[in-house]
């Protein structure tokens, strides 16, 4: 019974490993991002019509392909966690693939055209998973989304504000611009671009010369104020994501029963048991002899 039970827990950790050598080898990670490339080209080619009609078979068979290819890939990832199959869906970006590779199985994707290609699609957002600097950008943008809405909240709020009280003024000299509230904001919104506020404050003193403070303010608090603000979001969000990157808990697993624990943690235990051994090693070397303990296998201590 116990071999029967220590077969698969002794073959877990060996497909583990054997799995994760592959995967973490530099030749893998190469042919992975080509196949990305390839897929996102075969992509760009099908929107050319008499390309489509001319090799269209051969296009299908490439695509059959690269989904087989991409099909191993996951499987393969997959693999490297036989030892904890737990752990794997802890990576966000595992997920995303086995989600992205296994929906492309459906029945809804092989009969509708549309959504097959958005999946196709995804599949060109993986390349950020070999490209630390893209990581980095996805990660910062998802992190900043909070913050992002609460800039859109404060905008909405000073574009109503502003739309109104030109809808007020305006309404009646400049209807094209001013007419209802929807025109009076689409036009500010244009504003806070810079484009075409030439035109706009002409237009503004033709009516009255207060206009000027009504457009001055107006740029100031949502050209500067709220752009800059959405950029110091965004900075903020980039620097977390940037630390999360460099993380020593976000570097790969280390292969073996004890993989739950990372490369740098088991350095860092490494040498600090090293710096213990040196410690002890230095106490014994300067300390005074320790006293023997008795024994009765010898002489008694003061006879010869």
């Amino acid at each position: 019974m116990s071999d029967a039970t220590s077969g698969p827990r002794r073959l877990g950790p060996a497909l583990a490993g054997r799995s994760r050598s592959i995967v973490e080898s530099g030749p893998f990670t190469a042919a992975v991002f080509c196949l990305i490339v390839g897929n996102a080209g075969l992509l760009g080619i099908e929107t050319y019509t008499g390309a489509v009609h001319e090799w269209r078979e051969e296009l299908r068979l490439a695509e059959h392909l690269f989904l087989a290819a991409f099909t191993a890939e996951i499987l393969l990832r997959a693999a490297t966690f036989a030892d904890r199959p737990k752990d794997f869906f802890r990576d966000p970006w595992n997920v995303f693939d086995l989600a992205v590779i296994t929906l492309a199985f459906t029945p809804l994707a092989r009969e509708n055209a549309t959504v097959l290609r958005l999946l196709r699609l995804a599949r060109v957002l993986r390349a950020a998973r070999f490209l630390p600097q893209l990581r980095v950008v996805i990660v910062a943008v998802g992190k900043s989304l909070p913050g992002t809405l609460s800039f859109v909240l404060v905008g909405a709020l000073l574009l109503y504000l502003y739309a109104m009280v030109g809808w007020m003024f305006f309404a009646a000299e400049d209807p094209e611009h001013y007419g209802s509230l929807g025109r009076a904001a689409l036009t500010l919104f244009l504003l806070i671009t810079l484009d075409g506020l030439g035109d706009a404050v002409r237009g503004g003193l033709e009516i009255s010369r207060w206009t000027i403070v009504y457009f001055a303010s107006f740029v100031l608090l949502g050209s500067f104020l709220l752009v800059n603000l959405l950029i110091g979001v965004v900075i903020n969000s980039l620097e977390e994501a940037r630390e999360l990157e460099e993380a020593p808990g976000h570097e790969a697993p280390v292969a073996g029963p004890g993989g739950e624990e990372t490369r740098t943690a088991l350095l860092a235990r490494i040498a600090a048991a090293r710096r213990a051994l040196d410690e002890v090693e230095a106490g014994l070397a300067t300390g005074p002899a320790a006293p023997r303990a008795p024994c009765g296998c010898g002489a008694p201590e003061g006879r010869t």
